[in-house]
């Protein structure tokens, strides 16, 4: 009865568009109310939740991403795009997809990504003679990269939930986010060259080395959160206020485009970006608590045994399960509440966690750019100033394009577990 009550009241506030934090908090107030439990366990439990050493990396690489972005990070980055692949039929839009890997290197969040480089590449593309809903879709496809490649949100936090090394998760996400790059920007071209779409002309191999040069400061700051983490210099948290003081030295001594009366509004802004996150943390440990009293793990393994103990077929079960989700619910929500009984699941048939971690991001990235709850679509069409749905038939290829490197990852482990293990070890 009680089991029933929470899941009715986060389904009905969840259709009601309240906030998933605050869905996460009511369902379980609500059980705790139903089942006779003393409300105090509720902060107690969601404090608790907060209260793990790995989770205090993220304000850190949020407010790095942000003093890189007001720093005059963006427009490098988007130069260096332009001049390696500019030149090419549709190259703008590849330029987009190798933008988002760069910047999302840095910020580590895929909305992050749209908001700054869409800003200035969406009406760019528009201006060149590109549709307005394939700027906006390439735009918000390719933001779905970034993630996966470190520093990442969402690897920080599946650390946090299993007790896997940051360090390793980060190393899984480098060569799916590389592929996924590739997979969008070969879609790209296909696009580009059967709808006759710009190219820029070729700026020389002078542009290019300037380029790289001018950007060379920020993608340096990628080399040095991996070095921190893979020599063991720094842990992930320690990694993140280095990342910090250096966007910080970056962008007022080096290109001097970060104003230090800024400053004080980026941190505002970081802080709330990272308070939003750690509730939503923190409500969804109470509410991922009572589904393991539940033994809901437990029964959700029993109940996908019993169909099968194939471990072709498990794992296409759970990336249609997180496929579906990742339509409906927030991807760090989605993580707390199901990652760890998955993980019991694919560890009870044999897959490594670092793999299953890896595709199990994937899948959730993925949603971030499907209906009915795909933000950076929503963010992406705020930009381009156009409905939604045109934008979802736009996306549709690059959706394509990212479901078939998800089952590449998924059905061959190498392709997420080789790079951890030649750098750090099994």
């Amino acid at each position: 009865m009680e089991l029933a009550l929470l899941l009715v009241t986060f389904v009905v506030t969840l259709a009601l568009g309240v906030p998933v934090a605050i869905c996460l908090a009511l369902a379980s107030l609500a059980y705790m109310l139903a089942a006779g439990l003393p409300i105090v366990i509720l902060p107690q439990r969601m404090y608790a939740g907060m209260d793990v050493f790995v989770l205090l990396c993220i304000p850190g690489f949020i407010l790095a991403g942000n003093l890189m972005n007001y720093g005059g990070v963006t427009e490098r980055i988007i130069r260096l795009a332009n001049a390696l692949v500019g030149w090419m039929r549709g190259g703008l839009a590849m330029a987009n997809v190798a933008d988002s890997m760069m910047f999302g290197g840095v910020s580590g969040t895929a909305v992050a990504d749209v908001a700054a480089t869409g800003s200035v590449m969406i009406p760019g593309m528009k201006k060149s003679g590109y549709p307005a809903d394939f700027s906006a879709a390439i735009t918000a496809a390719s933001s779905t990269v970034g993630p996966m490649l470190p520093p990442s949100v969402p690897m920080i936090i599946v650390g946090a939930l299993s007790g896997i090394s940051v360090g390793q998760l980060f190393l899984a996400g480098a060569v799916p986010g590389i592929l996924m790059g590739i997979g969008m920007g070969i879609t790209c071209y296909v696009i580009s060259v059967r709808r006759n779409y710009p190219r820029m002309p070729w700026q020389g191999w002078g542009e290019l080395v300037s380029a790289t040069l001018s950007a060379s400061w920020a993608l340096a700051m990628i080399a040095l959160i991996i070095g921190g983490l893979v020599t063991g210099m720094a842990t992930p948290t320690e990694t993140a206020v280095v990342a910090c003081i250096y966007a910080f030295l970056v962008g007022t001594l080096v290109y001097r485009e970060l104003p230090l009366s800024k400053v004080p509004r980026i941190i505002i802004d970081s802080a709330v970006s990272s308070a939003g996150i750690l509730a939503l943390v923190g409500f969804a440990n109470v509410f991922g608590s009572i589904l393991a009293s539940e033994r809901i793990p437990q029964a959700l393994a029993q109940t996908v045994l019993s169909i099968t103990d194939n471990p072709l077929l498990v794992i296409l079960l759970i990336n249609i399960l997180l496929l579906i989700v990742g339509m409906f619910m927030e991807t760090i929500a989605a993580l707390i509440i199901l990652f760890v009984p998955l993980l019991t699941l694919a560890t009870s048939i044999g897959i490594d966690p670092v793999h299953f971690a890896t595709f199990a991001v994937l899948n959730l990235m993925i949603g971030l750019t499907t209906p009915p709850v795909g933000v950076c679509l929503f963010v992406a069409c705020n930009i381009a100033r156009i409905p939604l749905l045109p934008v979802i038939k736009a996306v549709m290829p690059f959706l394509l394009s990212n479901i078939i490197v998800l089952l590449m990852v998924s059905y061959y482990a190498p392709f997420a577990t080789w790079l951890p293990n030649a750098v750090m070890g099994n």
